[in-house]
Order: C-alpha cells, then sequence, then structure tokens
C-alpha cells in the first residue's frame, strides 16, 4: 500500500496523559431530542451487492497497514466490520484531525439555528477583547468561511507532507493558544491559496464556545451527539471550556459512521435537517485545490477532503484515521489505524468491491473467507520471547532516571521478576501545573501485549523481550490511539541507555543511571 505520509501531529505532542471526561457544562439553549431508537442493523456484503472475497482482501491487507479497524455501510446497513487485536470495538478510539469535521459540524449546526449570523462574519469580531498582533487588512478579512477552507492565509507550518511542524511546536508551548493563532503574520489574502492550519480549527472551537457559552465538546453533546445516539465521548481540551478544535476527540468506529452516514444523507437523520440546506453540497463540489504532492485533484471545503475523480468525500486525521463516504455507492468506511495509508488505493478497493445496486447470489466461499479474515485479525499474533537472562534480576525494581528527550520519558520502573511484571513510568507534559504524569500498568513477556490504564491518547498496552544478555526491547501501543513504538534499553552496570524513532521516524537516545549510581 502506498503510503502518504500526512504529519499531522497533535498539538502537544506524544504525551501520557490520565483519562478523564470533562464534565458537561449546563447548556444553554433547548437540546435536540434523543434519538437512540435508531441502530445500526447488519448484512451480508452480498446482501448489499458487495463481493465477500474482495472485502476480505481488504482485511487481511489491512493486517500489514497497522489497521485497528474497518467499518463499511452500504445501504445504512453494516457489511464489515473488523477489529485488529488488541484493538476490540468498546475502545473508543482516537481521530485526530476527523475531529475538524466534527468542529465544522457544529459550525453548521450554529447556522441552521441563526446564531452564527452567516459564514462571512469576520473572524476578527469575534475577538474584540483581545488585541491582536500583525492586524492589517487582510487579516480583518478572515472570515468563518476561510477558516473552513483552510484558506485562511495566516502563515503557518504544519509539516502536512513531513517536515517540521514548527508551527505546532511553538503553539504547544504559548502560554495561550488563541492568542498564539491570533497573532500570526499573514501569508496570503485569505481565499488566495489553500494552507492546512489547525489553528482555524481551534479559533472556530472559541468562537462556538463565545456563541453557546458552552465548549464545542459540550454543544457537541446537546445538539449534534444526542440526535444521533451517540453516547458523550472524551474530547480532549486545552483551557477551561476550551475544546481541542482541530483534534482530541475519541469515538468508537460505530459512532463515527453515524457522523458519515448524516452527511451521506445530505445533513438529514431520522427525519429531522440537522445541517443547513447546501451545506453538504458545498463539500460534494469543493473547488479549494489542495496541491497535495501525492494527488494533485484533492479539494478541500468545510473540513473535509473529496476525491472528485472518485466521487469520495473524507473527513482525514493523521495516521489514516477517516471516515470515508462514497455518495454514488451509498457507502459509509470508517479506517483507524497506527501508520499512513493511501486514499486513493483503499477507495478503490472499497468501491472495487461493489458489484451490483441491487444483491447479489449468495456467497458461501466468499463468506467463509471474509468469516476466517475477521477471526484471523481478531487474534493477537504473539512476538518471539527471547531467553530471560540474569541482567532482569539486576534490574527488575531499579528507577532509570532520563534528561529531557523525544519521548518525553522522565522515568521507567520495571519489575520484571514479579508476578504479574509491570512497570511504572513518569512523562513530561506541556502543561505547567502538571509538569509530570505518572502512569503504571502491566508488561506483557509472553509475546503478547498486556492492556493497562486508558490515557488521553489511548490504552497504554507493552510488552517486552530479551534481545540478549543486556537489551530490553519494549514495545508500547496505545490501543485507540496511533502511537506504535519500539523502545531498546541497553544496560552496563549501572548505567542504561534508551534508544528508538519519535513520532517522526526521528532517532532518540537518552543515557539514564539508577539512583544510587557512580
Amino acid at each position: 500500500m502506498q503510503v502518504q505520509r500526512l504529519a499531522l501531529p497533535m498539538l502537544a505532542g506524544l504525551v501520557l496523559a490520565a483519562s478523564a471526561l470533562s464534565g458537561a457544562a449546563r447548556a444553554q439553549g433547548a437540546a435536540e431530542p434523543v434519538r437512540q431508537n435508531w441502530q445500526w442493523q447488519t448484512s451480508t456484503p452480498e446482501e448489499q451487492g458487495m463481493d465477500s472475497a474482495a472485502l476480505a482482501r481488504l482485511v487481511n491487507d489491512g493486517a500489514a497497514h497497522s489497521l485497528d479497524s474497518l467499518l463499511i455501510a452500504r445501504h445504512g446497513r453494516i457489511v464489515l466490520d473488523a477489529y485488529y487485536a488488541p484493538y476490540t470495538p468498546e475502545i473508543p478510539h482516537l481521530f485526530n484531525s476527523v475531529t475538524k469535521a466534527v468542529t465544522g459540524t457544529l459550525v453548521a449546526m450554529l447556522l441552521r439555528d441563526g446564531v452564527l449570523d452567516s459564514l462571512d462574519h469576520r473572524m476578527v469580531d469575534f475577538f474584540g477583547d483581545r488585541t491582536i498582533a500583525n492586524l492589517d487588512d487582510r487579516k480583518r478579512a478572515i472570515t468563518v468561511q476561510t477558516m473552513l477552507d483552510m484558506t485562511s492565509g495566516m502563515a503557518w507550518t504544519e509539516g502536512v507532507e513531513g517536515g517540521r511542524p514548527d508551527s505546532l511546536i511553538e503553539w504547544g508551548r504559548s502560554p495561550d493558544a488563541i492568542q498564539f493563532i491570533l497573532d500570526r503574520p499573514m501569508a496570503k489574502a485569505p481565499g488566495e491559496a489553500f494552507y492546512y492550519n489547525t489553528g482555524n480549527a481551534q479559533l472556530l472551537a472559541a468562537i462556538i464556545n463565545k456563541l453557546t457559552g458552552m465548549s464545542a465538546r459540550d454543544y457537541a453533546v446537546t445538539k449534534l451527539f444526542r440526535s444521533l445516539g451517540i453516547a458523550a465521548p472524551y474530547w480532549n481540551s486545552i483551557g477551561p471550556g476550551l475544546t481541542q478544535g482541530g483534534g482530541g476527540l475519541q469515538l468508537a468506529p460505530r459512532d463515527a459512521a453515524r457522523i458519515g452516514l448524516l452527511y451521506l444523507h445530505d445533513g438529514e437523520w431520522d427525519g429531522q435537517r440537522l445541517l443547513p440546506t447546501g451545506w453538504v453540497d458545498r463539500i460534494r463540489h469543493a473547488t479549494t485545490e489542495m496541491h497535495a504532492s501525492f494527488d494533485s485533484s484533492l479539494r478541500y471545503a468545510n473540513f473535509f477532503w473529496v476525491m472528485p475523480q472518485r466521487q469520495v468525500v473524507m473527513a482525514v486525521g493523521d495516521r489514516c484515521q477517516l471516515v470515508m463516504l462514497f455518495p454514488a455507492l451509498d457507502i459509509v468506511t470508517v479506517v483507524t489505524a497506527r501508520d499512513y495509508c493511501s486514499f486513493g488505493r483503499m477507495a478503490d478497493e472499497i468501491s472495487g468491491a461493489v458489484k451490483s445496486d441491487t444483491a447479489l447470489p449468495v456467497n458461501s466461499v466468499g463468506g467463509n473467507q471474509l468469516a476466517g479474515a475477521l477471526r484471523d485479525i481478531a487474534t493477537e499474533k504473539l512476538s518471539t520471547v527471547g531467553a530471560v537472562p540474569e541482567t532482569a534480576a539486576a534490574i527488575s525494581g531499579k528507577t532509570w532516571r532520563f534528561p529531557a528527550n523525544g519521548f518525553n520519558l522522565r522515568a521507567l520502573t520495571l519489575h520484571l521478576t514479579d508476578q504479574p511484571a509491570h512497570y511504572e513510568l513518569e512523562t513530561a507534559t506541556p502543561d505547567p501545573a502538571r509538569p509530570v504524569t505518572t502512569l503504571a500498568g502491566p508488561i506483557g513477556l509472553d509475546g503478547a501485549y498486556r492492556l493497562g490504564q486508558p490515557t488521553a491518547l489511548g490504552v497504554m498496552a507493552l510488552k517486552g523481550t530479551w534481545q540478549d544478555n543486556q537489551t530490553f526491547a519494549i514495545d508500547l501501543r496505545l490501543v485507540g490511539g496511533d502511537t506504535d513504538r519500539r523502545w531498546l534499553l541497553s544496560f552496563d552496570g549501572g548505567k542504561a541507555r534508551l534508544s528508538g524513532k519519535d513520532r517522526f521516524g526521528r532517532d532518540v537516545k537518552a543515557d539514564a543511571e539508577a539512583p544510587g549510581a557512580q
């Protein structure tokens, strides 16, 4: 599968923070009615005109490309619901920048209700209580619509196709996330050119807060998620009342598919219009060119990506989090993963599995192939386990403290001779009020992951094995997140060296000593 390296990193990078739902703010205004009677129905692929054997190949291909889940629904019925161990459907998944599409959806609902008067409303008008740097006629011309289309014109470096995400790094260090974005100089006039900028989504989340008195998350729970029958999810906050507008939303794949189905049905749900007329049509006929090196045909509108030649609309998150819509085929696809993927190839394989607009004959052979593929991926594959050296007992229970490094790891304790084996680690965070977070949990020594604490980025899962007498390899995965790392710990007397690669594939090394070592 061709890799598209869309490096859209989270605001704070890899920070392991304990996850807890933020308290819901008191609702301002009437909530949408709860519509939980509608439930997903399942079907065989052939009943919906799709080929089971083709879907089996797609499932098997996903196992080789770090997929966590793959869901396909046609004609409103789920025909494929695949989960790759150790990920399971009970674990909400981090959707990264798919979150932007949800933030945009909330803007659409504000417009529908008249709370937002116009998409042409100027951005600066919402922030009259702030002094904005680099304020010129171009910045004054930024509108809600140009932010939704990523054509606001602000100077911003995010590393969308690789490279260093300088703006995100600086943003993460800023004491005021909103002021940092507002103060950016202008590179272009609004509407002149596409430039991917997560700051646009964050400003819109702040505008939602200003217009409703609620955080974007609480407004979404009240107006959007209740309507779709989605239980209140975790959605990261970056300050009091301020939801992370461009990422940080965790959803079950089936719930993400509900959002996709809303868009597939032109903004209507269960007979109720949730999105204003024309909102979805503008996305389907997007004209803003993204100028992506891997696909020059890509277009953008209202925080959605469009592949016009394939008639595919997508909400896209870093490392292949996708809500992919095929309006002409009446298909919603949800993908969660831990690595980059080829959108075009995936779209072609899904559309290629469609053989008819009506039911196909029963396909026992293909059905058995698909059932076998689903059973296979639901079983975790054990990694090879090395012999346990005497070093294991010597280092067990010792705490190794590391200088600043690309993993944000500050301290690590391995209890390898205890039953069960477990770890404790400390990670640095960008929060001055809580600069260090401590996590503890089990570690598998038999080739299988052990799942531990839920965090804001997924459920911590670790396994480890000895590669030789002095080197212990730790595989760390955030199940339901997009992190999949290998750390190597090399021990030499009272010293330990940590090595591996960070989120961007860069080498990281750090040396540590145990307490009392000279």
